[in-house]
């Protein structure tokens, strides 16, 4: 099941902290990540809207929350349940969505227009969004939004120049208001706390105060309605209507004087400017705090402004980008503010008072090329096209590393075998390796003539590094001790596509576009040990965990598989037709005919090699079982329709008489400026003002723990795992073996019995409890009683249990009874068994960081306070003595 999205922390829309203010919600392409800081991990929601999101309203409970999509399709969404309780479609692209303060109401714009509706959630409904009221007033699109803090009123901006202040209800003396004062598009616009007294702030760093005549409790109800006449108007609306539509408000900019009269009234006591100084470009997103009276303002050069309110008081300024600030938000307390920067896929949340970043991640700016886990499956590196190389944590999700020494984009990253040492390959012509002790790049391998690296592979050892070139057709061999140059291997006939190492021999197999595949032995002068040649261009090579056998995807669509100490093929797949490639915008043929010259780009052994994952250029991977040759899944990696070669057929509503809308550039000089599109452009260039990126897998991963599996996406780093769901999969299931009865064998202290039932049952919270019930010093007894089959079950339990539980040293005595015990038969399976002991070893070297972490900093608190303490101590005795000394003198004189 989806599992995690890595790779990418914020895309468009608005930021959004959770009511305690400790979490973050970021938009991240079709989906919501949660950013809890406190606990400093990160988390995506397994819903998706169909197109991007824009828009992201949080009810004030924190339990609901509305996204809505490029085109309007919205989503209500349980932040409790991670679910979808319901879907609605405004047919219009909305701008923005905000809950009333009280929780019965939301509104949201779209065009010049603003819909209030019933918020759901208070009472048992089918339809959960129910059209109150319909405001009209604004000449051109509304902008933002805001209420205030009795959910009596609410100010909405638009792109006119114009704010407008309608009442949530009719009342008497203000059904709407409009204000204008400004000379470019409002971007904000703000309620002072309890008041009706107004902050509106425009793209040309405008600000102007508002100041009301009128309290908020001065707000007079309207009269009822003649009770005949309402009920007639309600029938004439049943007629002409299917649905009963809410109220029309119709606001006029310049009411006249009988209107006006008794009415609330507005008066601008200031206005402010934000660049006197000229340096700074256009504003483009403001966030203000109403109980510190904090205003933040985010610019298009990546500066952003503290000012205090409503004295204009610069606090504070700082440039933390260098693209415009596209979303700010300030969580409850006032204290933290966070800054979204689509340019780069920036999220920052920064400390205000302290002046310290809480958080602060990047995405890759291009697509991600490649990814490897690491030995114990603890991290992953990717490397993308904007030649970075970044260290992500799977448990917390977040970025920890970054290399940027790599002048071009990166091709391939691996891993050592010892976990420490990470390799990247690039077109720059260097393979770098870093060091994750200290991280740095300690070692740079080069070539005699510069040559362009495509594939990269270390052996098992760590200490021989291949690397494959594009222009050259050689494969280049280095020492990893020295960095010397060992060899060039050289024979292939193209451009060199992929290489992997066996992990039992120390034999190199390449991947070529000479329609081969070589074999070299390392440890016999390099020599060509076995050459196979195959129908089509070889695309991607790699090696069975157990090295014996080998699996090769061509150009032709096939996956075939290999017994390569006797070069004999064993089987192969026909995976053309699984692929299932959509179809582009811009394509003249059906996505049918496109797939026939599609294939699979890349592949990857599961961790107990009795299956293979393959992906290409589509949106789907397929997992294969090798033994039978069958497609067993497919996974979806994504519903995007944002992105490019989704839909599988032709959409008639998008064709003209002179073709696709595609080819139509629309938002001509939209908010970025006028830029011209360059013709050829295929990824995202700075220069290109729309661009819809192809949907594609790079690179997949299995987890050596073989619990997850992870893919390179367009959408992002993407992870699949068994750990995430909640799905009942009993084993060996007997009428029997019921929870009661598993309660009562351990109240009879048959422990091995109940252990027996319990994973029969396969339920892990009754798993632990009954394994927690043991005795410590029955551990022994227990661990010798059990059957083979069982033990590797009890040992892949205690992995998974060492993730999340504090009983630390239970488990531990568990662990090592266990293998001490069985270590002699569980060697014999150890080709089988190797991804739960890597489990075992990823969750306990975990642990042991964490522990001795703590004991340093213990040591060292004991240390200093010890020699705090030893020179107190020595200054007592030199005081002691002195006065010893003095007392001398003093008798000494008497005498």
């Amino acid at each position: 099941q989806f599992s995690g999205l890595l790779g990418t922390v914020y895309r468009r829309g608005n930021l959004s902290f959770t009511r305690d203010g400790s979490a973050l919600i970021s938009p991240v392409g079709n989906r919501i990540s949660v950013f809890d800081l406190k606990n400093n991990k990160c988390e995506t929601f397994p819903l998706a809207t169909r197109l991007n999101i824009v828009c992201v309203g949080l009810s004030p409970d924190g339990s609901l929350a509305i996204l809505i999509d490029e085109e309007g399709a919205a989503l209500l969404v349980s932040l409790i349940g991670k679910c979808v309780i319901h879907r609605f479609y405004f047919h219009k692209p909305v701008h923005c969505v905000s809950f009333s303060p009280d929780g019965k109401k939301f509104v949201i714009t779209k065009d010049n227009v603003a819909l209030m509706y019933h918020a759901p959630g208070r009472k048992r409904e089918f339809n959960a969004f129910v059209l109150d009221k319909t405001y009209y007033g604004p000449y051109d699109e509304t902008t933002c939004i805001d209420w205030t803090d009795d959910s009596k009123c609410f100010a909405v901006g638009s792109k006119d120049m114009s704010t407008w202040v309608f009442g949530a209800e009719r009342w008497a003396n203000l059904i709407y208001y409009s204000l204008g004062g400004h000379k470019d598009i409002i971007v904000a616009c703000f309620f002072e706390e309890n008041s009706l007294d107004l902050y509106t702030i425009s793209q040309d760093a405008a600000l102007c105060v508002w100041q009301c005549d009128t309290e908020l409790s001065g707000l007079k109800p309207m009269p009822p309605k003649d009770a005949a006449r309402e009920e007639d108007a309600a029938k004439d609306d049943e007629e002409f209507l299917e649905e009963p539509k809410g109220e029309e408000i119709h606001g006029k900019a310049n009411p006249n004087k009988q209107e006006a009269r008794d009415k609330v009234k507005y008066s601008r006591v200031a206005k402010y400017f934000f660049n006197k100084e000229g340096d700074f470009n256009n504003l483009t997103s403001a966030a203000y705090h109403k109980k510190t009276h904090l205003l933040v303002t985010g610019f298009a050069s990546g500066i952003f402004h503290l000012h205090e309110l409503p004295d204009f008081n610069l606090i504070h300024s700082l440039s933390i980008s260098d693209q415009r600030i596209a979303s700010i938000s300030i969580n409850c307390t006032g204290d933290w503010i966070a800054f979204g920067c689509s340019g780069l896929g920036q999220l920052l949340v920064w400390e205000w008072q302290s002046e310290s970043y809480v958080l602060k991640q990047q995405g890759h700016f291009n697509s991600m090329v490649s990814l490897a886990y690491s030995p114990d499956g603890q991290y992953i590196v990717t490397g993308g096209e904007d030649g970075k190389v970044k260290v992500w944590n799977t448990s917390s999700s977040f970025c920890f590393v970054t290399f940027t020494e790599h002048t071009s984009g990166v091709t391939a990253v691996t891993f050592t075998s010892n976990g420490y040492v990470i390799l990247s390959a690039s077109l720059d012509g260097t393979v770098r390796a870093f060091d994750l002790h200290r991280y740095r790049n300690f070692r740079t391998f080069t070539s005699p003539r510069p040559s362009q690296f495509s594939c990269l592979a270390v052996d098992s050892s760590g200490e021989i590094v291949s690397a494959g070139s594009q222009d050259s057709f050689e494969i280049f061999i280095w020492s990893m001790q020295s960095g010397r140059l060992l060899d060039v291997l050289s024979g292939h006939e193209g451009p060199i596509s992929s290489l992997s190492f066996n992990p039992m021999k120390c034999v190199l197999a390449s991947a070529s576009w000479d329609k081969t595949v070589k074999l070299w032995d390392m440890l016999d002068s390099w020599r060509t040990k076995e050459t196979l040649i195959l129908n089509s261009d070889v695309l991607v090579v790699a090696f069975r965990p157990d090295g014996k056998e080998l699996a090769v995807a061509a150009l032709n669509g096939q996956i075939t598989f290999w017994d390569h100490e006797n070069a004999v093929q064993t089987g192969s797949i026909e995976g053309r037709h699984d692929l299932q490639m959509g179809r582009k915008e811009l394509d003249k043929i059906t996505a049918k005919q496109a797939a026939k010259g599609k294939s699979f780009t890349t592949l990857c052994y599961s961790a107990d090699g009795q299956s293979i994952l393959a992906g290409g250029l589509s949106k789907f991977v397929c997992i294969y079982n090798i033994k039978e040759q069958i497609l067993m899944k497919k996974f979806e990696i994504s519903c995007n329709f944002s992105l490019d070669a989704m839909e599988e057929y032709l959409d008639r509503r998008k064709m003209t008489e002179f073709g696709s809308m595609a080819l139509i550039d629309e938002g001509g000089g939209g908010e970025d400026g006028v830029a011209i599109p360059l013709p050829g452009v295929k990824r995202g260039d700075m220069s290109y003002r729309h661009f819809k990126p192809e949907i594609r897998v790079t690179c997949l991963q299995f987890s050596p723990t073989g619990r997850s599996w992870a893919a390179t996406t367009t959408e992002g780093l993407l992870i699949y795992s068994l750990d995430s769901g909640l799905i009942f999969d009993p084993f060996d299931l007997d009428i029997d073996v019921t929870p009661s009865n598993i309660h009562k064998t351990l109240h009879q202290k048959e422990y091995t019995r109940a252990i027996i039932m319990a994973f029969k049952l396969n339920e892990k919270k009754l798993i632990q409890e009954v394994i927690e019930a043991v005795p410590s010093n029955e551990v022994d007894v227990v661990c010798s009683s059990l059957p083979d089959l069982y033990v590797e079950k009890v040992l892949e339990f205690l992995a998974s249990a060492f993730e999340t539980s504090c009983h630390l040293e239970f488990y531990l005595i568990w662990a090592h009874k266990l293998l001490m015990l069985h270590g002699q038969k569980l060697k014999t399976r150890s080709v089988k068994l190797l991804p739960v002991i890597q489990f075992l070893q990823k969750s306990i070297q975990r642990h042991f960081e964490d522990v001795s972490k703590l004991c340093e900093w213990n040591i060292y608190n004991i240390k200093y306070a010890l020699a705090i303490s030893q020179q107190r101590g020595m200054k007592r005795l030199a005081e002691e003595t002195s006065v010893d000394e003095d007392l001398d003198s003093d008798s000494d004189y008497l005498m």
